[in-house]
């Protein structure tokens, strides 16, 4: 996303680092759903939730490397995880990742979006309570009107 053009809250959500962090819970969930069941050990799992991590840096080197985005972010969360990391995307494919952590960032957007839709309705509601008794003279066909309240 280009800054200038980003409010902060929204840019944060489509940063890589978000992006990332999305992976790691999505993957540290499916092997967690993986072990009730029975196909990882349960073990494994807590082992590999206490040491999932990932560096942005990193992960751009190995892409580099790789020319995999999911690879290479797999490839640094193994160097956390250790000999565990075998079950890390047991399963799965790039697109079950790729596709489930689009959806929940766009769905992180859209909450912001809906509260900046709300936000003019609620100072509009505001504003009517607050003058709810302030007359204000009305016209209608170029004449006076019958007197009305701002609320």
């Amino acid at each position: 996303m280009i800054d200038r053009y980003t409010r902060p809250e929204m840019g944060a959500i489509w940063s890589p680092a978000n992006k990332f962090e999305i992976w790691k819970q999505i993957e540290v969930l499916a092997c967690e759903a993986q072990a009730e069941l029975g196909v990882i050990p349960r073990g494994e799992v807590a082992v590999i939730r206490t040491r999932a991590a990932f560096e942005v840096e990193r992960i751009d080197e190995i892409e580099r490397e790789t020319n995999h985005d999911v690879i290479a972010f797999l490839t640094n969360m193994a160097e956390h995880i250790g000999p565990e990391s075998k079950w890390v995307h047991y399963g799965m494919t790039s697109r079950d990742l790729g596709d489930t952590a689009l959806c929940y960032q766009m769905t992180q957007s859209i909450d912001h979006i809906i509260e900046d839709v709300r936000r003019p309705g609620r100072i509009c509601q505001a504003r009517a309570i607050e003058f709810k008794d302030t007359l204000c003279g009305i016209r209608t066909h170029c004449v006076h009107a019958e007197p009305m309240t701002f609320g």
